[in-house]
């Protein structure tokens, strides 16, 4: 089968597509032909060695992905060959078929095409437990959104309309800010410009934000931090930007407010109930038609590497996502 390998880590322009042996399904474990997967800046991260695990090399690269069950021993949770599923795992999707166990894969909704499933999982349960379950966003607060119009930033902006909040979507780009309002921004800023800071609080009545959903990171991240409400929620998701900022310690002082780490990782191993109710929630959301995924950019697994490329250029307007398979 045809596979992205990482035998060492280094940029994506080194990486190679590689015929490799098919996997098998021992009993208990699934077999799927995968038929598309979604990327992120995780993923990136540890094809360079960057991210804060490391996967032994050499690795295939991907953990998002949707498929067709092609065998299943057993029938491990009533899993049948035939049977189409979305499912995450730390790595192994970029490529033609996935052994996993039946634990990391979920039924897709019956008209849901792979490229949606792929760009589903990872990003919108990312935007729902920091929403949700972290910051605890109640219907008719303030929400700024960084980095709205990326994969991650569009989810919280339709996740944040879904709980009830009031959505404003920051991005740097004209494209990207309408992007952000065609998906259910309430209003939308360019925190771009010196006077950003001067035009939120009057959008929000000079309130400041309830909650912040940060996956940019960088000097933007301390800015949006001096503008938080009274007991505000501040949610660190990632760091797109490129750089950790340094937060002085007297603002949450000051501000009364909170910062709020995310990192989707751990909670399977963490908070494994919260996780299970989480993505039931979002799969009945997705279901019955209130939540439609955001597919941006779609590649071809030969073009892989232009996928990447446009990911961490933040050229893409939502979920980057490499079709396998039809």
């Amino acid at each position: 089968m045809k596979a992205v390998v990482v035998e060492r880590y280094a940029p994506i322009d080194q990486i190679d597509l590689k015929e490799v042996a098919s996997p098998r399904a021992a009993p208990g474990q699934l077999r799927i032909k995968i038929e598309a997967a979604g990327i992120g800046f995780v993923d990136g991260l540890k094809i360079e060695g960057r991210y804060q695990t490391k996967d032994p090399v050499p690795f295939i690269p991907g953990t998002e992905f949707a498929g067709v069950v092609a065998d299943a021993p057993g029938a491990p949770g009533g899993y049948q060959a035939g049977m189409r599923v979305m499912g995450m795992t730390r790595s192994g999707a970029l490529a033609e078929e996935i052994v996993v166990n039946p634990e990391a894969v979920h039924p897709l909704p019956d008209g849901v095409a792979p490229e949606v499933a792929a760009s589903f999982r990872a990003n919108y349960l990312t935007a729902l437990y920091a929403l949700s379950a972290r910051a605890s966003l109640v219907a008719g607060e303030q929400l700024l959104v960084l980095g709205a119009s990326g994969g991650t930033g569009i989810a919280a902006v339709q996740i944040g309309k879904l709980l009830g909040g009031r959505v404003i979507a920051a991005a740097s780009t004209p494209d990207k800010r309408e992007f952000a309002r065609a998906h259910g921004a309430d209003a939308v800023i360019d925190y771009t410009q010196a006077g950003w800071r001067d035009e939120f609080k009057a959008l929000t009545n000079g309130h400041g934000a309830d909650v912040i959903f940060d996956p940019v990171g960088g000097e933007i991240s301390v800015q949006a931090f001096r503008s938080i409400a009274w007991r505000g929620r501040h949610l660190v998701v990632g760091f797109a930007a490129g750089s950790i900022p340094a937060l002085p310690f007297n603002l949450p002082l000051l501000k009364g407010g909170a910062l709020l780490g995310v990192d989707l990782a751990q909670i399977p191993v963490r908070e494994p109930d919260v996780q299970k109710r989480l993505t039931s929630e979002l799969t009945g959301w997705l279901a019955d038609g209130r939540l439609k995924p955001v597919v941006g950019h779609v590649f071809a697994l030969e073009d892989f590497r232009e996928a990447f490329r446009t990911m961490q250029t933040r050229a893409a307007l939502g979920k980057v996502v490499v079709r396998i398979a039809r």
